[in-house]
């Protein structure tokens, strides 16, 4: 496991913001055939490099980040928000617009990307101020990350100029690679494409270990890199070390989204070599972090504890039993600096729609807490003759599926007790809830609905055995 020390860490590459807009659409204009959004919020996130600093301070790295900006108030919010996660930041004014992806987003889907950048090369007295403040501090630090998104900041020379530099005191430089020409990043540490980028790279197709093996021997001779690496999605990370191939399977349990999962990978992988720790343990940790942020929504970071824990031996194997919870005070534990999300019901007969829902519930958190109504419950609810499944087999069902973290049992008619005790970050409940009160709504920090599938209910189930 990693030492205790904070390890220093630089990023050199394409900073970039992303900026949602949110909203609803139910019309088309009168004047073209397109959609009318109805706007009800804007929302920014790190993009680019500065995802990889973010990822950077969750795994409690120092982390310091060089780049370009625009003399624009897109820039100034991407400092300032570098600046709130605690990432020294070393924003330089360009000429050119800070990149800015605008997505439009209506009922969760989204409708248009809207890109906002200038890729040509910064201008040459940028990148000679750059260097020469870099020059000045390199020694500061345990490693150097370059993350090119081919948005002007690392051209060819620079990104040489940049690799001889953390060569000259000996820390590990691992690049994020764009494009087909990777001899950008000869003499690298390491480069992470992915299986897509590389095959392209390398014009190998990459079907079987061999045709993987090969690719890696080519991306060598490309780059002279002491470590050819390639992430295969749910495959793996495949390297080379000392001309052997060797594979690291996934270790991903449940996979929602792999936004930014790249950015997460070459983080990991920076953190474990900048600890001295060989390329075999370093893959591993990264498998695990991009095992914890594939199992959350959007571009998300993995924490240092998360990792932990993912990696920890009791994680293999976790009985369903085990998360059915009679008190709520024994949780206090395992829920701390998570995002909590509840939701609530009968469950009665478990389907398809339940699990879909479920599934869609848990993508927006780290724990998903299911408050099931009791027998007696149940019963005052549905009439007399449910529950058709006792309270210890629904919970137990629950409780296997692995969306669900912990299910808890309550006797009220409504979970309100439970809600203002756990006081979740999201509370869900089914979208046939809109423009209707929601018990419990005052004691979560959000609410969300969820669409069931549609001809999946236990009614249905019951009348169809009926009939």
């Amino acid at each position: 496991m990693l030492p205790q020390k904070q390890i220093r860490v630089l990023v050199i590459g394409d900073l970039m913001l992303d900026k949602y807009i949110w909203g609803s659409s139910n019309r088309l204009s009168p004047e073209a055939p397109v959609a009318v959004v109805s706007v009800d919020k804007e929302s920014f996130t790190l993009g680019g490099a500065c995802n990889v600093a973010n990822n950077l301070i969750a795994m409690n790295a120092k982390v310091t980040i060089y780049g370009a900006i625009g003399h624009d108030a897109e820039g100034d919010l991407l400092q300032d928000f570098l600046i709130n996660k605690g990432i020294q930041a070393n924003c330089y004014k360009s000429n050119r617009p800070t990149t800015t992806k605008t997505r439009v987003m209506a009922s969760k889907h989204q409708m248009l990307r809207i890109d906002r950048e200038n890729s040509s090369n910064l201008e040459t007295s940028l990148y000679d101020e750059m260097y020469e403040d870099l020059r000045r501090h390199i020694s500061q630090y345990d490693c150097m990350i370059l993350s090119d998104y081919q948005k002007g900041v690392l051209s060819h020379e620079f990104a040489q100029k940049l690799i001889a530099l953390a060569n000259s005191v000996k820390i590990p430089v691992l690049c994020d690679p764009k494009g087909d020409d990777y001899s950008k990043y000869r003499h690298a540490t390491l480069i992470t494409p992915n299986k897509k980028e590389a095959q392209i790279a390398t014009k190998i197709t990459i079907h079987n270990d061999a045709s993987l093996k090969d690719a890696l021997l080519k991306l060598q001779d490309i780059s002279q890199v002491t470590y050819p690496l390639i992430t295969l999605s749910e495959d793996g990370i495949g390297f080379l070390e000392n001309g052997f191939l060797h594979k690291k399977p996934t270790i991903a349990r449940e996979v929602y989204d792999v936004s930014g999962a790249g950015d997460t990978v070459i983080a990991a992988l920076a953190i474990a070599l900048a600890h001295n720790l060989s390329l075999d343990y370093a893959t591993t940790f990264a498998n695990a972090a991009a095992a914890v942020v594939i199992a959350k929504l959007g571009s998300a970071v993995a924490s240092l504890a998360e990792i932990k824990d993912f990696l920890a031996p009791r994680r293999i194997i976790k009985p369903a039993e085990s998360k059915i919870i009679t008190d709520i005070d024994n949780l206090k534990n395992d829920l701390k600096n998570k995002k909590i999300v509840f939701t609530n019901g009968c469950f009665d007969i478990l389907h398809a729609g339940h699990v879909s829902y479920l599934q869609k519930a848990r993508k927006l958190g780290d724990v998903l807490i299911v408050g099931l109504n009791s027998d007696d419950s149940v019963r005052k609810l549905k009439g007399k003759d449910r529950p058709i499944n006792p309270q210890e087999d629904r919970a137990l069902l629950l409780a296997s599926l692995a969306c669900v973290s912990y299910v808890i049992i309550f006797n009220e008619d409504t979970p309100l007790n439970l809600i203002a005790q756990i006081m979740p970050d999201v509370l869900v409940k089914g979208a046939d809830y809109e423009n209707k009160e929601i018990v419990g709504s005052n004691y979560a920090k959000e609410v969300k609905l969820i669409d069931f599938l549609q001809n999946r209910s236990t009614t249905n189930i019951i009348n169809k055995i009926k009939h």
